[in-house]
């Protein structure tokens, strides 16, 4: 049986993340990933957006993941040359009746040390966006877009120059405990098991199904899966808009259909919401027809028929349908019942944001020092 120092599973950005942080430490690391390349699932198919740090509850670990990730990141993307933009974000009020919730916004982000959102009448949001109609807005200039391709293929590289390797086409099918640390039952060309002092969970979407095959660990600590699909349309033609658009979030959470910029100014719309049994990528076109009245509330001179299927991504969610939203979960080895295991559930919206700071998280919970890119 062949032996590692530490395992991690999952090639998304998140699971990346780690592999560079506990690389740049020192440890022995491979990164076990199913498919032939990086990031194929959520870590491709998202908004590509920097958030702010301004929707979550404080003290929550989306909150207190996001806001020192987000400055990690603009200062990783400056110095690793990952295309990235500060593009800013409005929050509109496309009825006077949603101003409220906006107010409710703006305390929110401030209890996490978000404070440098600003409060716009209807005039300043035409001066900034022509085509945007509402009633206020909440300019947040610390939101972003990101490559999100190029931030994976940037920590591969790191975590490769300081000896992590990755394995393709190695698929964890369980394992089980051992005093010395882990078992894992890796598939594949040329299936075998390693003992591994140190796993780090994070398959993402398979995030559940593997904690679950892995025997002699805590069973009551892995919560349910739920899969949250959501589709994207692209906009046929020129974008009027600048800045990344966000209407008031709804009463269930959900941030309702915005529009996102890729970095050559493209405009996107989405993700609508849809529960799925199991993840899929197809786009209906005609989910379109729901897209229109909703854009249309703040931007009434969308065209009919410029809404083109664009791709769809599927967000691993602790909570499905009429419950409320639930927390990241980074379950360390106090709780997974194994020293050296790290399980990561849940990690959907601002993940992509938060990679780093995740990643220091978990390199906290194995006993390493912070890491300098968060100071």
């Amino acid at each position: 049986m062949d032996t590692l120092e530490t395992a991690v599973i999952g090639a998304g950005v998140i699971g990346l993340a780690i592999a560079r942080r506990l690389a740049l430490a020192g440890r022995e690391v491979v990164v076990l990933e199913s498919e032939d390349a990086i990031g194929t699932a959520s870590s491709s198919r998202n908004s590509e957006v920097i958030h702010a740090g301004i929707y979550y509850p404080q003290g929550s670990a989306r909150a207190r993941l996001c806001v020192p990730g987000k400055r990690a990141l603009y200062r990783y993307c400056a110095e690793r040359g990952v295309g990235h933009r500060r593009a800013g974000k409005l929050l509109v009020a496309a009825d006077a009746d949603e101003i409220p919730a906006l107010d409710a916004i703006r305390a929110k982000a401030a209890a996490n040390g978000v404070t440098d959102l600003r409060r716009l009448d209807a005039a300043e949001v035409r001066a900034l966006e022509p085509a945007l109609r509402c009633h206020a807005a909440l300019l947040s200039p610390s939101s972003g877009i990101v490559d999100s391709h190029g931030l994976m293929l940037a920590l591969r590289g790191e975590a490769e120059d300081r000896g992590a390797a990755l394995a393709f086409k190695s698929p964890v099918a369980g394992g089980e405990t051992h005093p010395k640390g882990v078992v894992l039952d890796v598939g594949g060309d040329s299936p075998t098991r390693i003992l591994c002092r140190t796993v780090v969970n994070s398959a993402g979407l398979g995030a559940q199904r593997l904690a679950r095959a892995l025997r002699g660990a805590r069973s009551d600590t892995i919560p349910p899966l739920h899969c949250g699909k959501g589709s994207y349309f692209t906009l046929s033609g020129p974008t009027p808009f600048r800045h990344l658009i966000y209407p008031a979030p709804l009463a269930s959470g959900w941030l309702g259909v915005h529009v996102t910029l890729d970095l050559a100014g493209r405009a996107r719309f989405g993700p609508d919401l849809e529960w799925v049994a199991a993840p899929n990528y197809d786009v209906d076109p005609a989910r379109a027809e729901r897209f229109y009245p909703a854009i249309r509330r703040y931007w009434p001179e969308l065209p009919d028929g410029a809404l083109q299927p664009g791709y769809a991504g599927v967000r691993s969610k602790l909570a499905g349908a009429g419950a409320p939203e639930r927390d990241f979960a980074i379950v360390g080895p106090e709780d997974t019942g194994i020293p050296g295991l790290v399980n990561l559930f849940g990690i959907d919206s601002p993940g992509l944001t938060s990679c780093l700071a995740i990643a220091d998280e978990v390199g906290r919970m194995l006993g390493l020092p912070p890491d300098p890119i968060l100071s």
